[in-house]
């Protein structure tokens, strides 16, 4: 099962870029301080307004059962078997910790220039048993008030009139604010981050009787503690932080799969070529798009290493090969010549010493060439360079031709200078011709064409052309059918070497007669 949803994982992982994945996660670790304080103040403000709820209830309870009971007051009509469309009517909270002002603490009530309302004080002592045991529960405040904001009931007479929440019950509107705590002492050192704790929610509602307001209950008391709520609550906060481990455990996970994971692999995949073995992983669909384009890269890069080894061990062997057969008839020549010096004949000794000369030139040319090959094989592009191809082709022209073999140059005017050095085709169109003379040629050509962002050169004669079995070795180093002529199978190679460092090649095209090769360099910048 867990393979099986690994691999639904895979295939549907998406393709993130390296960047993306760094900056979700800083970008989480940078929100983390604000989610939790922004997480503890609306928690904190829920509390708040959780307090309010329950003093508008314990204040609508109370002022019902007033205004029931006031004098004078007529009986409450019955409640509909159906109740019409706006009949219930809940009171939403409207406190707010970051919006509302703090108040100071409530001060003591004035002294009343009148005595209480005789109506409310019948009210108030006929609810005194009610209010008593609604506190003992609530833990709130309560004080009656009159119609002026007299305390009838709960506290000390006095004349409560110019409170702001006083003021608007008396208005017939239920009001409630925040009042610093002036009992309050701190218990924790924790308590800090805890705006409401020092602070208390007054809530003074109205009593309406036939329409009128005739008393105001006031109501107080502190809302809930924030780390008393968030221990009653600890079940969610518990879920809470499993949902941030969680979505750590995704970023880890992300970071592993997308980064980690694959530089670990591919590192010990680098360690397994660089000691001669390993194959190379392949790229895993969950690792970001650098990472993917890396192991693309080195896969690249293996290879190329792995064919240029094994050019390197075939070169080697091919280089032994034609380094043994000179220095073994060298070797053997002298060796006559030093236990049979004087008993042979002065044209025989001559004959020795021009073996000797002969195969030492082939180890001359030899060490020439592959000299050649390894510059070739070292070249770069020359950036900005804008050859014309009828100068160089007329000079190789005129240096190779001679009796018994002819050379046509057909160059356009209107053909493109290509994007390499002139001594690049001097060199290929020199080791071309004299193949196409070494092999026994009358005729040879040459013409360019241009076709697209391409300038081709085609190489042509009436020779014997190239036998059906030689075409797929013909630029293998060392190859060549001419070795008695003095032939050493490296001009080709450095040949297509030199065109390849120009982003050029060189290409062996069929003919019905001789043999044809073509050249094939892009045009200069601009051309």
């Amino acid at each position: 099962m867990i393979a099986a949803f690994k691999a639904m994982l895979k295939r549907w992982w998406p393709a993130l870029r390296l960047r993306t994945i760094l900056f979700g996660v800083l970008l989480f670790a940078a929100l983390m301080p604000a989610i939790g304080a922004v997480s503890l103040r609306v928690y904190e403000n829920t509390l708040v307004r959780q307090t309010e709820a329950e003093l508008v209830a314990q204040g609508a309870a109370l002022a019902a059962m007033a205004a029931v009971q006031w004098p004078g007051a007529p009986p409450p009509p019955p409640r509909p078997a159906k109740p019409p469309e706006g009949y219930y009517r809940p009171e939403p909270t409207g406190i707010d910790l970051t919006l509302d002002a703090v108040l100071p603490v409530r001060p003591p009530p004035k002294r009343a220039a009148r005595p209480p309302e005789p109506d409310a004080v019948t009210v108030a002592r006929a609810m005194a048993p009610v209010v008593d045991r609604t506190v003992r529960t609530t833990l709130a405040s309560v004080l009656v008030l009159d119609r002026h904001g007299l305390v009838v009931y709960g506290g000390p007479p006095g004349d409560y009139s110019r409170l702001p929440e006083v003021r608007w019950a008396l208005a017939g509107q239920p009001h409630t604010v925040f009042r610093e705590n002036g009992d309050y002492q701190q218990a924790s050192p924790l308590e800090w981050l805890s705006r409401a704790s020092a602070l208390r929610l007054h809530h003074a509602r109205p009593i309406v009787v036939n329409g009128k307001v005739q008393g105001v209950l006031l109501l107080s008391r502190s809302p809930r503690a924030l780390f008393r709520g968030i221990y009653e609550d600890r079940v969610k906060w518990a879920l809470a932080a499993s949902v941030i481990l969680g979505v750590l455990v995704v970023l880890s996970g992300l970071i592993s799969r997308g980064v980690t994971r694959p530089i670990e692999a591919l590192s010990a995949a680098s360690r397994a070529v660089a000691a001669g073995g390993g194959e190379i992983p392949d790229t895993p669909s969950t690792a970001a798009v650098e990472i993917r384009d890396l192991y693309e890269d080195f896969r690249a890069m293996a290879e190329r290493i792995e064919r240029r080894s094994g050019y390197l061990r075939d070169f080697a062997a091919a280089v032994s090969h034609e380094f043994k057969t000179p220095l073994a008839g060298i070797t053997g020549a002298v060796e006559l010549l030093q236990d049979h010096f004087e008993t042979m004949s002065a044209h025989e000794r001559r004959r020795f010493l021009d073996n000797i000369a002969g195969d030492s030139e082939r180890l001359s040319q030899l060490v020439t060439r592959l000299l050649d090959l390894a510059r070739a094989d070292m070249a770069t592009p020359e950036a900005g360079v804008a050859t014309a191809l009828a100068e160089p082709a007329a000079r190789v022209a005129a240096a190779e031709a001679g009796p018994g073999f002819a050379i046509e140059v057909d160059m356009p005017a209107e053909l493109p200078p290509v994007a390499a050095p002139a001594t690049t085709l001097e060199s290929v169109l020199t080791v071309l011709l004299q193949n196409s003379r070494q092999a026994g040629a009358r005729n040879a050509r040459v013409a360019g064409t241009a076709e697209g962002a391409e300038v081709s050169l085609t190489v042509s004669d009436d020779g014997p052309g190239i036998a059906e079995a030689d075409r797929e070795r013909m630029f293998e180093p060392f190859f060549t059918s001419h070795r008695a002529d003095g032939g050493t199978g490296l001009g080709l190679p450095i040949a297509r070497s030199l065109l390849a460092a120009s982003h050029g090649r060189l290409e062996l095209v069929a003919s019905a007669k001789g043999a044809r090769f073509q050249i094939v360099l892009p045009r200069a910048e601009g051309a």
